[in-house]
């Protein structure tokens, strides 16, 4: 993978640099095994991190549960936007606030294995959706409230990456549980 920046562009001042920055994530990989073999990777995560699972590991950042509730709001959010990119032509894709919806679901007491299930089932159903639209589909566009136009393509893609950057992230969250545990 490339050099990571040490603040990421933001999705809505930096559209094109915050797009490259998650599609980075993908260099070397085959998008669909990528996108397929996350579930899993996030379940052995959260295993992982144990009875941390709800700790943040400093004010103002998401614990390994509440980037795992983020990702399923990705997925829904995507799961969405790819079937309007299919049955509309050019359709608006709204936008959403991360943080409120991370909050105002209370992901940090949410049941993990829920979580992974509905993360499971989407990411399949958006794979076979995927697998199943021709170059034509692919390349059909919506226009992202933030980023103006993407294609299926594009938006596959980004949640493929996207799945990538918030594992990362996730690692590292419960390494400074566990650093955190041994003081």
């Amino acid at each position: 993978m490339n050099e990571r920046p040490a603040t990421p562009p933001d999705p809505v001042a930096e559209p094109s640099e915050y797009q490259a920055m998650v599609l980075g994530f993908l260099d070397g990989l085959d998008v669909v095994e990528a996108y397929e073999a996350l579930p899993a990777r996030l379940h052995a995560l959260v295993e992982q991190a144990g009875d941390r699972l709800r700790v943040r590991p400093s004010e103002g950042e998401w614990s390994v549960l509440e980037v795992l509730g983020h990702i399923v709001d990705g997925e829904v959010a995507t799961a969405a936007r790819l079937r309007w990119v299919l049955a509309e032509d050019e359709p608006p894709l709204p936008g959403y606030d991360q943080d409120r919806w991370v909050e105002r679901q209370r992901h940090n007491e949410a049941d993990p294995e829920m979580l992974l299930a509905l993360l499971t089932a989407l990411r399949r159903s958006n794979q076979a959706l995927w697998e199943a639209a021709s170059d034509v589909e692919r390349a059909r566009v919506g226009l992202h409230a933030e980023r103006g136009p993407e294609s299926f393509e594009l938006l596959f893609r980004l949640a493929a990456g996207h799945g990538l950057l918030r594992l990362e992230q996730m690692q590292r969250t419960v390494e400074a549980a566990r650093a955190s545990r041994m003081r």
